[in-house]
């Protein structure tokens, strides 16, 4: 079981940036983790992975160029820096991590028979 921590959420204006975190309990043998977000009555959406044994990153299309993903292995915790935020960015952001499947698309990455996630962290994002 691996328990995961997302922070960093606010209310910002548009075009603001804004930086969260996730936390993670451990991460050994993990292959990749991830951030999706759903926002009220839409699908939850993947923001973009990053892969554990050489931190290479892939990103949604809504948010390349805009988004970026890091980490910090000392902590064992994932960052998202959103930057030039836009109102429909506004929505619930999780993180997840998975459960050493090797599974790492976002398709795979979304089912919770693959992945554990944290609680989540509202973003809002005002015009």
């Amino acid at each position: 079981q691996v328990q995961l921590v997302e922070s960093g959420g606010n209310s910002v204006q548009a075009g603001g940036s804004l930086r969260l975190s996730c936390a993670a309990s451990i991460i050994y043998g993990r292959y990749c983790m991830a951030w999706f977000r759903q926002a009220p009555g839409k699908e939850r959406e993947g923001i973009g992975v990053m892969y554990l044994i050489d931190g290479s990153t892939g990103y949604g299309d809504s948010v390349k160029g805009r988004f970026t993903i890091s980490r910090d292995n000392a902590k064992n915790t994932l960052y998202l820096q959103m930057n030039s935020l836009k109102p429909e960015d506004t929505a619930m952001y999780y993180c997840a991590v998975d459960k050493r499947t090797g599974l790492c698309s976002v398709s795979a990455l979304v089912r919770l028979d693959n992945s554990y996630w944290g609680q989540g962290t509202q973003v809002t994002v005002s015009s």
